[in-house]
């Protein structure tokens, strides 16, 4: 993740949950960078033609994590975790929003590759891997927190690991087992190309 030193973000994280505001304007310049570095990842994912920017996925998100209330702030990892989450609702939104608007019809497509199973261009997978991570949620809620972190919040296995309070070699085997399973489950009925 960024360059600056995990400590300082810390302690700042945990002076803005305590109220500090000024905390706050430290904090920004420290992780504003690595929030576009994130929706970057993002945007690489989407549809081209996505009207929506990185800029504006990260502002957005930062907006967002500025406005939420009674937040705990465990450390830096904590926040991109967070962070990651709430890009990845603002995109599943959006696409949600614009597969309404456009009623397509036709099959759903899916490929799935070691990284997981979104390709660029594709609004119904993003929709897809909603769908079956919150299957994944109900059943293992860990593996789902390992997906989402690892692959949604660019997180290396030692931060996932750190955020769950888990061993790396359990990220990684959480990993490994998510990506099957929601290969599985995203061809199971057949329509989806995995």
């Amino acid at each position: 993740m960024g360059s600056a030193p995990s400590p300082n973000i810390t302690r700042l994280l945990k002076a803005w949950a305590a109220g500090d505001a000024q905390a706050l304007d430290e904090l920004m310049p420290l992780v504003y960078e690595e929030l576009r570095r994130v929706a970057r990842a993002y945007m690489r994912r989407e549809r081209t033609g996505n009207t929506l920017q990185t800029t504006a996925l990260a502002n957005e998100a930062y907006l967002r994590l500025v406005g939420a209330q009674g937040l705990d702030w465990k450390d830096r990892a904590h926040f991109f975790a967070v962070a990651a989450q709430m890009m990845r609702r603002l995109l599943v939104d959006a696409t949600r929003a614009r597969c309404a608007a456009k009623r397509q019809a036709g099959e759903l497509r899916v490929t799935f590759d070691d990284q997981l199973p979104l390709a660029a261009g594709k609004d119904r997978n993003l929709l897809a891997l909603d769908d079956a991570l919150a299957v994944l949620a109900k059943r293992d809620a860990r593996k789902a927190q390992v997906v989402e972190l690892r692959y949604f919040g660019g997180l290396s296995a030692e931060e996932t690991a750190a955020v769950l309070k888990i061993s790396p070699q359990s990220v990684l085997r959480d990993w490994k087992l998510s990506k099957a399973w929601l290969a599985r489950e995203l061809s199971r009925d057949g329509s989806h190309e995995v």
